[in-house]
């Protein structure tokens, strides 16, 4: 029976272990994925970023277990949110629109209003997640 003898994709010593074992160690592995994103464009990671904030923003607004908190639009804006970016679009049955950045969106009112809320979905039976 013929065994394969495979090389890390790192730096190129022998691999032992488990059949589908793509790296000699921890180090090698992380090494390869952390030059791999240093070609990721400099746009795409300040996108991302952006969402992580815009997200971290939301959170700090609906705190301490509250479900839904109604804020005026320019408290987003002066805390930095950038409403250009988000992750996904909620329409529901009556026909609004929320907005999200991962779990925590917000729904347009009126006057310049915002309910700002963490997506129910993402709890589980015990409210935790």
């Amino acid at each position: 029976m013929y065994i394969e003898r495979k090389h890390c994709e790192y730096c190129g010593k022998l691999v032992h272990g488990r059949s589908d074992k793509k790296f000699c160690d921890d180090y090698c592995r992380s090494s390869f994925n952390n030059e791999r994103r240093v070609f990721d464009s400099k746009g795409m990671r300040n996108i991302i970023n952006t969402l992580k904030l815009n997200r971290n923003i939301l959170e700090s607004i609906v705190a301490g277990g509250v479900e839904k908190v109604k804020v005026p639009k320019e408290k987003l804006v002066r805390l930095g949110y950038n409403f250009k970016y988000h992750t996904h679009i909620f329409t529901d049955w009556k026909g609004n629109f929320y907005t999200y950045s991962f779990d925590y969106g917000f729904l347009q009112l009126e006057n310049e209003w915002l309910l700002v809320l963490r997506d129910i979905k993402e709890l589980n039976y015990n409210g935790e997640t």
